[in-house]
């Protein structure tokens, strides 16, 4: 779903920082060879991405979904000099492709890429976060925020993807799994006293929330 007249969205994409020619390529391949290469962020959400990192300037960020790796690249952009992306993806046939852009990007050496469920994987990670990204499997957005969020610093940004959900969000009929996911996490998100959250209605929406 657009949320926006394709006019709007055309004169929005010509007015934002193009994708990097080592990006467009990621998603050139991305949908050449991936099943659902519509996962792959699109390129003003990329931007957004790394214009945030580049602000928040962050020393450790988690990364839940990799998916082809092009988010990853976006959120490095920002690391301090000995900074680090943690970056889960269940799917270990990516890791391939994952690892070959990273080196491209040179940022192999920033990016800790773990492979397996999330669910199992987050908590054993130890220490702190300064920005955490969630775009992964929809159904369990809302325990993914409730695993990161204590590994987030005060101050910290939480950002997910998708929270719109091709407007299924707004759909109180919508059944499926990860329709019920995506209100549930929202729902979370907004009544949660920990954080002051936005909505932000960018592509298929993008919740943030800053950890008080």
């Amino acid at each position: 779903m657009n949320i926006f007249p394709a006019d709007i969205q055309q004169y929005s994409d010509a007015h934002t920082s193009p994708e990097p020619p080592l990006l467009a390529a990621l998603r050139r391949e991305t949908y050449l060879k991936l099943l659902y290469p519509r996962m792959v962020s699109r390129p003003s959400v990329g931007r957004l991405l790394a214009m945030i990192s580049r602000l928040v300037q962050p020393k450790r960020i988690l990364e839940v979904g990799t998916f082809s790796g092009y988010s990853s690249i976006c959120l490095a952009e920002g690391l301090q000099d000995d900074g680090k992306v943690i970056t889960l993806e269940i799917n270990i046939e990516l890791e391939d492709m994952i690892r070959r852009y990273h080196e491209e990007a040179g940022i192999q050496d920033k990016v800790d890429v773990q492979f397996g469920n999330a669910l199992d994987l987050i908590p054993d990670i130890d220490g702190m976060f300064d920005l955490v990204f969630i775009d992964a499997d929809k159904a369990n957005y809302p325990t993914y925020f409730e695993l990161t969020l204590p590994k987030l610093r005060p101050g910290g940004l939480l950002i997910a993807d998708n929270v719109l959900w091709s407007g299924k969000a707004l759909d109180p009929t919508a059944n499926d799994k990860e329709s019920v996911g995506i209100r549930a996490f929202n729902d979370l998100v907004t009544a949660h006293p920990a954080v002051d959250q936005l909505l932000l209605p960018v592509d298929d929406g993008l919740m943030f929330a800053q950890k008080r």
